[in-house]
């Protein structure tokens, strides 16, 4: 791997410039989800462990280069001392006076919270002036924000060619699992891609094909390659006019011998709302007043006996409307079936991006599953093959 840890870093007495994301929900001045603090408590705790002094860094919400008074990070204090069992100081800035005062007054034990990066205008635009500024206040810089690693920001790249700079923790983990499943991975390898609209994921679905050996389509995704296929969808959530595009994908996966997996068998309703009268019919005989809303059970069947014989999955999406009862049976399923062979040690499973994290907690899977990213775009954009600027910046 070509970046470092803080294991080989030499932090002792040393300012550690962190990049944190403590992007976490607040209503009343109090945070109301804590998950993102909890996850950089290892890289802030080896730091202090190790006699350095955490300096962290971090955006809250858009303010768009304006001191936005509900987008500070200082009413995230209370719930960062708690999770770090530390005293953390704030100061209202990320660079000048203020900020190089509170770094030089920092006492061992202690960590610095700076104000809101993206309340300079400079962040967003990679600024080098923003970054040398930043760069003033630390002897190393750690990246612990893969959430953020998508973005070339002042924070997030300008930053790491500055200074001597390596992985948080969180990074690490992120990054490792991330080469285990798309990188060097044991085979063979499952995809299952799920979601709304094949538009959208036209950059993933690309890259997936070439990589892996089978690929699971679900969700209104599906519904757009099974139309492409000539099956009528009736009603059903569907790109059209995505068609021929649909049909591409099938090609280049058939010349990387990918199997593609598409439902065999589909739940169909006249209604979308919980509930609602439902039928499970074989996939070419969808009513054309209903809409498919989930994958049948012969489909779920077809997809555990791929995952039985699988070494490694990477999972994004639902693969059907899992907000609403009975039409999230397929994802439950699907998710239990790959939460047990990763907790009996015969998978490598590796899941992410917004609605999956929502659709395996509600699945009751995701703690089983070898790693959970909570980083979206940056995921994302990682399994379509991109560089990430926030990693690069780390070689």
């Amino acid at each position: 791997m070509a970046w470092k840890t803080l294991d080989q870093m030499d932090i002792s007495g040393k300012r550690v410039l962190v990049r944190v994301d403590i992007n976490v929900p607040v209503e009343d001045g109090r945070v109301t989800d804590a998950t993102r603090i909890q996850r950089i408590v290892p890289t802030v705790r080896d730091i202090l462990d190790a006699g350095g002094k955490p300096v962290l860094l971090a955006h809250f919400g858009r303010p768009k280069g304006k001191r936005v008074p509900e987008m500070s990070l200082q009413p995230l204090v209370p719930a960062l001392e708690e999770a770090f069992g530390a005293d953390v100081v704030f100061v209202a800035d990320c660079v000048g006076p203020a900020a190089e005062a509170s770094v030089t007054a920092l006492q061992p034990g202690q960590v610095l919270l700076c104000e809101n990066t993206r309340y300079h205008a400079g962040e967003e635009k990679n600024d080098p002036e923003l970054a040398a500024d930043m760069a003033q206040l630390g002897d190393i810089y750690c990246n612990d924000a893969f959430s953020a690693a998508h973005r070339a920001h002042a924070s997030t790249e300008g930053l790491a060619r500055l200074l001597p700079a390596c992985a948080g923790r969180l990074m690490q983990a992120e990054l490792s699992a991330l080469e285990a499943a798309l990188g060097q991975p044991e085979r063979p390898v499952v995809a299952v891609v799920g979601g709304a609209k094949v538009s959208t994921k036209l950059d993933l679905l690309g890259n997936l094909v070439a990589r892996v050996d089978f690929l699971v389509i679900g969700g209104g995704m599906a519904n757009t390659f099974l139309a492409a296929q000539g099956v009528d969808v009736g009603k059903s959530l569907c790109e059209h006019e995505m068609a021929d595009t649909a049909l591409e994908i099938v090609g280049k996966a058939k010349a990387a011998g990918c199997e593609i997996i598409l439902p065999s068998d589909v739940v169909v309703a006249r209604e979308f709302k919980a509930g609602a009268a439902h039928e499970t019919v074989p996939v070419a005989d969808c009513p054309a007043d209903a809409m498919i809303l989930d994958a049948g059970p012969d489909t779920v069947a077809r997809i555990a006996q791929v995952l039985e014989g699988a070494k490694t999955l990477i999972w994004n999406g639902p693969l059907g409307a899992f907000e609403i009862e009975p039409f999230d049976a397929a994802t439950n399923a699907a998710a239990a079936k790959a939460a047990q062979l990763s907790r009996d040690g015969a998978l490598t499973s590796v899941a992410g991006g917004g609605d999956t994290v929502a659709a395996l907690n509600k699945a009751g899977a995701a703690d089983d599953f070898t790693y959970i990213s909570t980083a979206g775009g940056a995921f994302l954009e990682w399994m379509e093959g991109k560089t990430l600027p926030g990693v690069a910046a780390l070689g």
